[in-house]
């Protein structure tokens, strides 16, 4: 009856924003009403996650969230919501892996490369994150230091694009981003990739190994893309919205563009989703307390 306002909790020209504003004009043409894109970025995704917590429960307010709504509660010790509490799953939308990248004329040519670095000066290599602290993009550089024993400073920015500008630009170590705004510049030779952040290679970049096999066993991060709505919308809606936004992301069309910016269509029911999400919060919690992370 009305325009729906899509809420995603990062800046624009990140991954996550590129998946979103995809499945906005799908949708937009399926319900014939425009789904406005409301960027709302910083603070691992909390400014965004707080402005959706707090909408009208009818509806026309959906959450595009990433993992990063997994850790938020486990990293944050002060928050205005409870992401268990407060919203409603609809459907997990895709996933995707990270690629640790450099500049090109980086004398960083290996993972291996990466860690003797770090551990020849600690501290002072950078790493950043699409999404600010918080973020699964902190949380991936997180977990690479805690399994392969390094300090490398995290720097936060509120998008991918900022953080990939100021890699190209010298002032950023490496950046650990998702695959969608990563591949198109490996393409293109402006940056160079060292390994992927998933189980095994991946066939966008069939020469990259995995971070596991490069030189840090147990290392994996799959990041996911999903739709919740504000406490309360009426269980119709959620299935309803769930049913549409399945539809279009098993397309043949949307699963090949998800596929060419390396990520993985999903589609799932909102009960699936919904336990999905706790298990991967139960995830994230574990790595928060044992590298003894805090936002305090």
């Amino acid at each position: 009856e009305k325009p729906v306002r899509m809420v995603i909790h990062i800046g624009p020209g990140s991954s996550m924003d590129i998946v979103g504003r995809l499945l906005a004009q799908k949708l937009h043409e399926a319900w014939g009403q425009p789904v406005i894109v409301d960027n709302r970025a910083g603070a691992g995704g909390t400014i965004g996650i707080g402005v959706a917590a707090k909408a009208p429960s009818d509806g026309y307010t959906i959450l595009f969230a990433s993992s990063s709504m997994a850790i938020t509660s486990s990293y944050y010790k002060k928050l205005p919501f409870d992401v268990l509490r407060d919203f409603e799953p609809i459907t997990q939308i895709s996933s995707r892996f990270n690629v640790l990248v450099v500049k090109p004329d980086s004398p960083l040519n290996s993972v291996k490369d990466v860690i003797a670095a770090a551990k020849a000066k600690p501290g002072q290599m950078t790493f950043g994150s699409g999404g600010g602290s918080g973020s699964s993009d902190h949380m991936a550089g997180e977990l690479l230091k805690l399994l392969a024993g390094v300090h490398i400073t995290h720097v936060p920015y509120k998008s991918g694009s900022q953080a990939q500008g100021d890699l190209m630009g010298g002032r950023l170590s490496i950046y650990l981003g998702g695959m969608p705004i990563n591949l198109p510049m490996i393409k293109s030779g402006r940056v160079k990739p060292l390994g992927v952040s998933s189980a095994k290679r991946t066939a966008l970049l069939p020469d990259v190994p995995t971070i596991a096999e490069a030189g840090v066993p147990g290392f994996e991060v799959n990041v996911w893309y999903g739709l919740f709505a504000p406490r309360g919308t009426p269980p119709a809606i959620i299935s309803k919205i769930s049913a549409e936004v399945s539809r279009i992301v098993q397309e043949k069309e949307m699963r090949e563009r998800l596929a060419g910016m390396g990520a993985d269509s999903e589609g799932t029911t909102p009960a699936a989703f919904k336990a999905y999400f706790r298990r991967d919060f139960a995830k994230w919690a574990k790595l928060v307390k044992d590298a003894k992370l805090t936002s305090n």
